[in-house]
Parts: C-alpha cells; structure tokens; sequence
C-alpha cells in the first residue's frame, strides 16, 4: 500500500486528469451502490437561519414505536465482528437488491427511502403512521457504534401534510440538537427551477434519551416538516455533504486551470485501504526555496465532520487566488495539505472511524502503514519536511458536535516561564479577532490530555511543531457578534480565508499584533490568578481554567 515520496507521482493512482471521467470511488464488496450520480448545488441563504427555540434533553415522546410500525426501508446490515477484505468501483457486483417498500397505486403516501451512494448513512425506516417515521442509522462499518452522521433520499413526497421523523439510535448523550440546530433539507425541484440549495428546517426538534432500556444507551433526535413540492425528491443530513467525488471535481478544476496549476501540485500521498487516492496538494510560489516555512493543513480524518472539508475549500479558493495577500502566501510558505485524509469514511458514509473500524485521529502515534496508510504516510511527510525546513503551523480541520461556534485545541507548553506557557495560545486570539462573529477563543483549550496523545495536533506538536491546533467547527452555528445562528456553507470556506489572514498577522516581520495578543493573554492571566503569584508557581490546569470558558465539553477532534 506505500507510496513514493509526495514529490512523485506515479501512474498506478488515479489522480484528476483535466478531461474524462473521474476515477469512480472504490467501496468494499459489501456496500451496494445506485448507479445515479448524486450532485447538489450551493446556495447560501439571503437572510441568517436562526435557531429553533432549545429543548434541552429531557423529554418522553408520546406516539408508535417501530414494533407498531411496517418496515419500509431496510439494508441488510454488515456482520458483527466482520472486517474489511477488498474494494472494488461501485461497490458490490451484480444486481441490486430492492431494501425500499413497493408502492400500490397513486394514493399510496408512503415516502420511498434510499442511501446507497456516496456518504449516506441510514439503514432501515420504519412508518408508525400516515405520515411518521422511526429511523435507524448504519454505525460505522466494521464497528457497532458511532451513529451521528446521516445523509439519505426520500421520494413520493406530498406538500400539505406534516411529516415527523425520528432517529432512534444516535450515540451521543448530549448534541446540539438540544440547543436549537436543525437538521438540513434539500429539494431537487426548488434546486432546477428556483436555485435553492440545502436549507435548514424542523419545527419541535427534540434530542432524548431512547425509552428502551439497552447499554450503551441510545438517544433520539425527533424533528417536524413540510416538504415544499408534491412527487418531489429530496434529501436529508446532519451537515453539508462534501464527498469524495465533490474533492476529485474540484482537483481536476484546478488541475486543469493553466495558472493555479502551476503553483498547486496535486500528487498522491497513498492508497487507502479500498484503494482510493489520497491526495496531497503541494502550494507555493516559485521563488524563496530552501528560506520558506512550511505549513501543514488537513481535514475530514472523521468522515462525518463535512463542515472541515468546507473549510478547507474556503482555505484553497483563498490561497490559489490571485488575492494580493495570497500571491504573499505563495511567496513566503510552503503549503503541504491533505484535504480527505479519510476518503474510505467519507465513501461508505462513516461518522468516525475508517475501513479499519478504528478512529484515525487517535492513530498518529502507534497507527501502522497497514491500517491507517494516510496517517502513516503524512506522519512520514512531515518528518521529512521538518528535517529540511520550519513549519510555522499544522491544523487538523473538524467539527463539534456539542458546543457552537469555532474554536481550536492547541498544545500546553508546560514550561516553567509565562512567554512559552502563553505562545500557543496566540495564533487562537488572533484568528479571534479575524473572525470575531464565528471563533470563541474562551472555548479554546491547550491541555494535553492523555487520551488525546494519539491525535495529529498532540503528535506533531511532539515532533517539533510549536503551533499545533485541531480546529472545531460546530455542526450548529454562531452565538457572537449578536448571531444566533446556523453557520451557511459561506460561513464555513470562510474560516479558511480567515486562516490565512491570521497566518500573515501572525507572521508578520513587524511584531506589534504578536506582542498585543502576548501582552492581552498574559494580563487575562494575571487577572484571573491575581497578584503576589510567579508564573512557575501556577500548574499548567490553571493556565487552562484561566484562559478557556467552563464548558468541559471532550473534543470530537
């Protein structure tokens, strides 16, 4: 499964030819695969898409169980203890089952369910009545677990009734869905005929506990809607889908593109397990050489978190433009970035883990070439990189499931001097000043826990890299800047222009912004321990508590 180094490419991966098809994703052989190409338009809304009012997570729903209900959709789930053995394009061969229920005739309501293409998540709906379905999410292949990300179809839709759906196997105690986030709806009508993309909607949307009594306990996300057209077909998810092809379209424009071509090399980093190219984009300007810093970018190691690969389209569209700022970027860095470390994940519609059944962000430090070949291989890259040349920054892209807003995690020094102990904690301040409606710096934390000695920002902040950051883009949206608000695909690619910004202030020959932000951490500091205290006396927990909001929330990072 190994790869030369990035600087050459071979012919055996498939990388995005400016003309022909796109090289198909390869599934394993158990995943059936429609043959329709599933491609959405981008919209953003013109005015803010304010939350529902929160309902907390304590409520008992009144109304059917599945057990009273008829099965309408059902996929034959994967074998427990069953791992993955090979790919293949289009996943498995032969004919296609039929897992949706058969209509008869024209007065038949029944909503026709589908989620076999790429990144749908859904696994059999139940119809409790006329116009209310219990759902059940596919976990993670080759797991039990990890249900959060949903992507799936619905057809045979009629415009005046009012449709409930529930997701009764959801993993996650707490979500956002309690605080007011609302689930997305796309319709293919209003799409063609009024250019309206994916919209937020959901009218008592509710996040509970299951009644049964099962361990681990599963819980319940409950929304109402209206569908906007008779006989329509429309989507629903958790995020903004981003897939795999939507990544290979987007390579092959800019492959294609005679001028952004010639500073963005698109190479393969390696193979993952199913055999689908992992890309590494290679961005700089042709003067400066061996004089150039170097900053390491990635995204979507967790394949439900999509919100990540938007921001990295935001970060690309940036930085390959011909923005003055971004020709100054060019010419003073070296961009190594790795924009679907988890495209097997992101293929089969996986929330967390790869085709290995395990989570690739806790794999940097013991994951083997094997199981985890991107990890491995960008492990590798930056190795070499760092012997060669500084890298100013690497940031791991994700998304929160439990806290609103954008915030990163960064790496406690635990020098015994406050400069040190407070450096890692100025790239977040002024990334927070750049984007003062979206990014919370009191949500920020920088203490290293042991859990978390397998992720990219721990294990590359141990190979050398002072600044090294997960950042957490929240599924929900904004509470700044007088927002309370879902965050719009908009919202997101601009945190990657925002990166940027923040990478010259912080960069910047003229230190005046990095000694403000240095002088404003500390003072926050000094504040909050009060006087009469050195800084080798104060233990790196209460550097943390000090400068991070109290909201404990773990990190989906």
């Amino acid at each position: 499964r190994g790869c030369r180094s990035p600087g050459e490419p071979r012919a055996l991966f498939a990388l995005p030819s400016a003309r022909g098809p796109l090289p198909a994703p390869r599934w394993p052989v158990e995943c059936e695969v429609i043959k329709e190409a599933i491609e959405h338009i981008e919209w953003v809304p013109p005015e803010p898409e304010p939350f529902c009012q929160p309902t907390g997570h304590k409520w008992v729903p009144a109304g059917s169980g599945e057990e009273q209900g008829t099965v309408v959709y059902h996929l034959n789930p994967v074998p427990p203890g069953s791992c993955f053995t090979r790919a293949r394009a289009g996943g498995a061969p032969g004919p296609l089952s039929s897992p949706a229920a058969t209509l008869e005739g024209l007065q038949d309501t029944t909503l026709l369910f589908e989620s076999r293409f790429e990144s749908g998540n859904l696994q059999k709906a139940v119809k409790v009545g006329p116009y209310e379905y219990v759902l059940t999410l596919r976990p993670d292949l080759y797991t039990a677990k990890h249900t959060q990300w949903f992507y799936f179809r619905v057809q045979n839709t009629r415009k005046d009734a009012v449709y409930r759906f529930t997701i009764a196997n959801l993993a996650k105690p707490k979500s956002l869905y309690g605080e007011g986030m609302r689930p997305l709806l796309y319709s293919q009508q209003d799409a063609r005929s009024r250019g309206i993309g994916w919209r937020r909607v959901g009218a008592e949307v509710r996040y509970y506990r299951g009644g049964g009594g099962e361990e681990p306990a599963a819980f319940c996300l409950s929304w109402s809607t209206c569908f906007p057209h008779d006989g329509d077909t429309c989507f629903f998810a958790h995020s903004y889908p981003y897939t795999y092809s939507d990544l290979q379209r987007y390579l092959r424009a800019v492959v294609g593109d005679p001028v952004r071509s010639r500073y963005c090399a698109v190479r393969a980093l390696c193979r993952s397990l199913a055999g689908n190219t992992v890309y590494l984009l290679t961005i700089t300007g042709p003067a400066g050489g061996a004089a150039k810093r170097a900053v390491v970018l990635s995204a979507r190691a967790h394949p439900g978190e999509s919100g990540g690969s938007w921001a990295m389209r935001g970060f690309l569209d940036f930085v390959l433009s011909a923005a003055p700022d971004a020709q100054l970027l060019r010419r003073l860095f070296v961009f190594k970035v790795v924009p679907m470390l988890n495209p097997d994940g992101v293929v089969v519609g996986n929330s967390r883990c790869s085709l290995a059944g395990r989570d690739p962000n806790r794999a940097y430090k013991t994951g083997c070439r094997g199981s985890f070949p991107a990890v491995w291989h960008l492990r590798a890259m930056v190795e070499r990189l760092l012997a060669e040349r500084e890298v100013v920054l690497y940031c791991d892209f994700h998304g929160h499931s439990r806290k609103n807003n954008v915030f990163m995690y960064g790496c406690n020094g635990g020098r015994a001097s406050a400069a040190p102990r407070l450096r890692e904690r100025v790239f977040p301040l002024m990334l927070s000043k750049n984007a003062p409606d979206k990014f919370s710096f009191p949500s920020c934390k920088f203490k290293v826990q042991k859990s978390k000695e397998g992720t990219g920002r721990v294990v590359m902040w141990r190979m050398g890299i002072a600044n090294s950051y997960t950042m957490e883009a929240a599924f929900g949206g904004s509470t700044l800047g007088g927002r309370n608000s879902h965050f719009t695909v908009e919202d997101l690619k601009s945190l990657g222009y925002h990166l940027c910004d923040t990478l010259l202030d912080f960069c910047d020959p003229n230190p005046v912004k990095f000694q403000r932000c240095l002088a404003e951490v500390d003072a926050l500091l000094r504040q909050r321990l009060g006087s009469g205290r050195s800084w080798s006396d104060v233990p790196t927990s209460d550097l943390e508590s000090s400068t991070s909001g109290s909201n404990s929330s773990v990190s989906d990072g």
